[in-house]
């Protein structure tokens, strides 16, 4: 009895663990490629150790959002700011271009890679207001 309620409480507390998974908003709008590649190294390295990542692409940063976004590889894995991203979204993060991105850049809502959209800015002030978020910009 004593060994299934430790293994009930220990159950318990895992499920609370996932329940309170950390959030965390990264906001990219620098055109640098070396701070655009530490953005998402970041993002990846903050998913991996258990937080669910949403990004929000701004200004020149926004191109990483592109279906053929290329750019130039960084080492010392010689990878591009925009493959980092497309690792990001496979591990489960969201991400999508501020609002002014699209009519402004001159791209079009399908030019964005698949499950990229425009932020609505309602719905991502209301996001970067929770509490439990951390934000951090690029």
């Amino acid at each position: 009895m004593k060994k299934a309620l430790v293994a009930l409480a220990f159950a318990l507390g895992s499920g609370a663990a996932l329940a309170d998974k950390q959030v965390v908003t990264v906001v990219v709008n620098d055109a640098s490629t070396m701070t655009q590649g530490m953005a998402m190294v970041l993002a990846n390295q903050m998913q991996e150790q258990g937080a669910q990542v949403d990004i929000l692409l701004c200004d020149k940063a926004g191109d990483l959002a592109l279906r053929n976004a290329a750019g130039e590889a960084l080492k010392p894995n010689d990878v591009t700011p925009a493959q980092l991203l497309d690792a990001a979204l496979k591990k489960g993060a969201t991400a999508s271009v501020c609002a002014l991105y699209l009519p402004n850049s001159g791209n079009k809502p399908e030019d964005l890679k698949e499950g990229i959209r425009p932020a609505k800015p309602a719905d991502m002030g209301r996001a970067l207001l929770e509490p439990s978020r951390k934000v951090i910009g690029f």
